[in-house]
């Protein structure tokens, strides 16, 4: 006589469900908490990384570049010209502190910007002028051969 034998539990259920809705219900308590959970964590400012935004214009004889640099001091941007490119970075790190009886505040704010630009004609390095004027770069990069402006020619428009 074959004798039967008993069902094997398989384990691979952490708990015991009669249905998917009691699954769907498990793991939306399951996110919430975590939610609830992370949420007293303070708040984290990760670095801010800017692609700094900026005009390069042709005026014949020369390049100029206007770049914002918002939140960055003129003793903390770095130029770097040679005969056909510009690279401009600046970073800016600043840190304050509340202190009261039993309480510390600390905040950090860090912002940073790095561009490099080709430029189409070749400029004398050594002549280039930078000026920071409310958070806007202002860059003059003189040409070896100065080409002649493009003259302008109005267009109406019908």
């Amino acid at each position: 006589m074959a004798t039967k034998k008993p069902a094997k539990n398989s384990g691979i259920s952490p708990f015991q469900t009669s249905n998917w809705f009691d699954i769907d219900k498990s793991i939306e308590n399951l996110r919430k908490d975590m939610e609830r959970a992370f949420a007293s964590f303070p708040s984290m400012q990760l670095p801010k990384m800017s692609h700094a935004s900026c005009d390069v214009i042709d005026e014949g004889n020369q390049f100029r570049v206007k770049m914002n640099v918002p939140g960055i001091k003129k003793n903390e941007i770095k130029l770097n010209v040679t005969e056909n490119s510009l690279e401009v970075s600046g970073e800016h790190k600043e840190e304050s502190e509340e202190k009261k009886k039993n309480y510390l505040t600390k905040e950090r704010s860090h912002v940073s910007y790095y561009r490099t630009l080709p430029l189409s004609e070749n400029v004398v390095a050594s002549k280039v002028k930078a000026k920071l004027i409310d958070g806007v770069l202002d860059i003059t990069l003189p040409k070896t051969k100065p080409t002649k402006a493009p003259e302008k020619k109005s267009i109406s428009v019908q």
